[in-house]
């Protein structure tokens, strides 16, 4: 995205078509998620008025949706998550291999969050074991940090 451009922007300039396009396999959370990162810290939410106690500059600022899949709100969050995952990073080369499930399936797993991602985490992890303890590629056992990513969220799933 252009520097200065939001989750909200998008969805602001583009939700209601989305949402007429895809009204049949939209759920009720992803709807209330768009709504709630639209609103986020506009008017529609209300505000608050802050003040300095020690040169009295005041600052009106709107509120927060709260809501965790909010990119505003959990800003901090993510930094926290970031900065936990990097320290617990080993003194050793890796290696960012990235699986990718094809449209048909992307659409079944739409309707079947839970199943279709345990499913996919528990492939690509074996996948990677098979392929790594081959002496022709490393001959070597690993372990997986799995990172599900849907719309820019983390969903971390260990194996090792």
């Amino acid at each position: 995205m252009p520097p200065g451009l939001e989750l909200a922007d998008v969805f602001r300039r583009h939700g209601d078509a989305y949402r007429r396009a895809h009204d049949g396999h939209l759920g009720r959370v992803e709807r209330r998620v768009m709504s709630a990162v639209e609103l986020c810290r506009t008017a529609a939410l209300g505000g608050h008025v802050e003040q300095c106690r020690d040169c009295g500059t005041v600052r009106h600022a709107y509120n927060s949706c709260r809501n965790r899949h909010c990119p505003k709100c959990q800003g901090q969050a993510r930094a926290e998550w970031l900065a936990a995952r990097q320290a617990e990073l080993l003194p050793v080369g890796y290696f960012h291999v990235v699986f990718t499930m094809p449209p048909a399936a992307a659409e079944i797993a739409f309707q079947n969050k839970a199943a279709v991602y345990a499913i996919l985490f528990r492939a690509a992890a074996e996948t990677l074991r098979v392929v790594a303890a081959d002496p022709r590629h490393l001959g070597a056992e690993l372990g997986v940090v799995a990172v599900l990513h849907t719309w820019g969220c983390c969903h971390v799933n260990s194996s090792s």
